[in-house]
């Protein structure tokens, strides 16, 4: 798993008829100290995050396998809202 911080929210009227009905958000990965360690990326998510909320993130085929529809071209999920680090 990985940690992110949501940063915005994609809006496309032309996807992959598997994303319709899929919140995509725009995400960066950080470290536990909160510093960034990479380029913004999206992900999908159905947890409802909102801009500035730090995130645990699943990617690759572990991404995937949460969906109904294993052919679905996603690489990176949203799967948890954090609260809190210590």
């Amino acid at each position: 798993m990985l940690i992110g911080q949501v940063t915005g929210t994609v809006v496309s009227t032309q996807k992959d008829e598997s994303l319709v009905g899929l919140k995509l958000l725009v995400v960066r990965r950080i470290n536990a100290d909160g510093s960034p360690c990479s380029e913004d990326m999206v992900a999908v998510d159905f947890f409802g995050a909102g801009i500035g909320e730090k995130v645990l993130l699943c990617a690759g085929s572990s991404a995937k396998s949460l969906f109904s529809n294993p052919k679905a071209p996603i690489d990176l999920a949203v799967v948890g809202i954090i609260d809190k680090t210590e």
